[in-house]
């Protein structure tokens, strides 16, 4: 096999770069959409149901941009396209958002928002694993996570630099959004097309050809062989459970957000039966037919740590959805979004989630060293460790300024979970799919934040703990996370 050749310092540095543009608006989007919710006039217990459009979005968008940047070249490269057309949407989107008149519109931008970082973001993970050889990943996955850091810092903490550094208005009447926040996503567009655009013009791309070459194989060996005899067990399963799921929720009336759960089962055994009808027919020169194919065909190592993603994500869906919440009511007493107190909190959570991105970025420079000494499963469990002992710290810590100690042990979870399954998931994909499988390996991501925003809000009425509850909860996910990591075999 040929090996791809080693790359400088520097050429990782240009094609990890954008990841900071990439990651300064989701981070933007991450602290700030309850908030916008919330201003709008939400309830609490509808904000995780108006979240729901993040995960949804990247479920559908991921695996077909993967897919198609897999099939793509042109002048601009493989993956490049993609970057731009998705950098350029983002910006749009950003100037927008905290524009919104109302809390449905809102919502609907949150569609659109994630839907354009998404077609960027996800050709990234690829990019690394198609421009780097095996000993390289590592350290090109870590250059990611150390951009992701950086960028989402001072995207974070921005509502909070424009109210303290440049005495921007941080309160609005009801029903608006302050001009701390708009500015700060005004900011967010113009870095995110930036930084996006430096690594399109300064990197280059392996033709598909040149790929191939790398694994000593041509262009037609590696066409998939298609089989449909692995379609029916799931699809059998899925169906026949979302079925008596939904009739259990309509028999029983149960939260209707539960929905979402038992049809999203009957959507997924729906398309598995349609590939499957597809391929026996010998109809699956299609982008569907090939993912619905790759799905049910993934590796075994994406397997295991796919649910090692379930549990990591959940529990971040939940600290992204309830931190606001948590913090302005347990830590500032207040849950009135146009009371002082209230947007104090906010922002403090706004600088909370900046101090874990950096904390990320420190721990990104940190994390090969816990490889080479434990081995990555092991270093990987102790992050996610160390992050469940941050979400517990906040129930017992009651001044809100020490809450940046938890975010330590965060920022070493956040860090590891963009890097090191990454790291351990790329050896074992094709190169010609690369961009196909990591679209899927985000399912593992998107079906953990579906579940959190269907249960969540359900698990808390149940509690009757506040919305503090939701970070204790995750962190018992992280916890079982690392014993699943630690389970898998590489």
């Amino acid at each position: 096999m040929n090996e791809k050749p080693q790359l400088s310092f520097w050429q990782i540095w240009n094609m990890c770069f954008g990841f900071l543009g990439i990651q300064f608006g989701f981070a933007l989007q991450n602290a700030n959409v309850s908030r916008i919710f919330q201003s709008l006039g939400a309830d609490i217990e509808e904000i995780p149901i108006l979240w729901i459009a993040a995960p949804i979005t990247g479920l559908v968008v991921q695996p077909i941009i993967g897919y198609l940047s897999d099939k793509t070249w042109c002048s601009l490269g493989r993956r490049r396209p993609f970057f731009l057309i998705g950098a350029i949407l983002s910006s749009i989107s950003l100037v927008f958002m905290p524009n919104s008149p109302s809390l449905w519109i809102a919502a609907g931008m949150l569609w659109v928002l994630d839907a354009s970082i998404n077609i960027s973001m996800e050709p990234f993970r690829a990019f690394v694993g198609d421009n780097l050889n095996k000993k390289q990943r590592p350290l090109g996955y870590s250059m990611q996570s150390l951009f992701i850091g950086l960028g989402a810092v001072v995207a974070s903490a921005l509502p909070w630099i424009m109210t303290n550094w440049f005495d921007v208005s941080n309160e609005a009447v009801a029903g608006e959004i302050p001009d701390s926040v708009k500015y700060a996503f005004y900011w967010g567009a113009a870095v995110l097309l930036v930084a996006v655009g430096w690594t399109i013009v300064s990197s280059k791309e392996y033709s598909p050809e040149e790929l191939a070459s790398f694994n000593n194989e041509t262009i037609e060996q590696q066409r998939t062989i298609f089989s449909n005899d692995k379609f029916k067990k799931p699809t059998l399963l899925m169906m026949s459970t979302g079925v008596i799921f939904t009739a259990a929720i309509l028999l029983l009336d149960l939260e209707k957000q539960l929905y979402i759960l038992s049809l999203g089962l009957i959507a997924v055994a729906t398309c598995f039966l349609v590939a499957d009808k597809m391929i026996a027919a010998n109809k699956f020169n299609n982008g569907f037919a090939a993912i619905m194919h790759d799905l049910i065909n993934m590796p075994s190592t994406m397997k295991q740590l796919a649910i090692v993603q379930f549990f990591s994500w959940f529990a971040l869906f939940a600290m992204w959805i309830y931190t606001t919440s948590a913090v302005t009511d347990f830590h500032f007493g207040s849950q009135e979004a146009n009371d002082l107190a209230y947007n104090q909190g906010a922002n403090w959570v706004g600088v909370l989630f900046a101090a874990y991105n950096g904390f990320a970025a420190i721990a990104a420079i940190f994390i090969p060293k816990l490889v080479s000494t434990f081995g990555i499963k092991q270093a990987h469990a102790i992050s996610l460790t160390l992050g469940a002992l941050g979400f517990l710290s906040f129930i017992l810590i009651k001044d809100p300024d020490w809450l940046l100690v938890s975010m330590v042990g965060v920022g070493f979870a956040w860090a590891s979970i963009l890097s090191l399954p990454y790291s351990m998931l790329s050896n074992s994909l094709p190169s010609h799919k690369m961009g196909v499988f990591m679209g899927i390996f985000n399912f593992f991501i998107v079906i953990p934040q579906i579940l959190a925003a269907s249960i969540l809000g359900i698990l808390l009425s149940i509690i009757n703990s506040g919305a503090i509850a939701a970070l204790m909860i995750g962190a018992v996910s992280l916890v079982i996370s690392a014993i699943f990591t630690l389970r898998t075999k590489l």
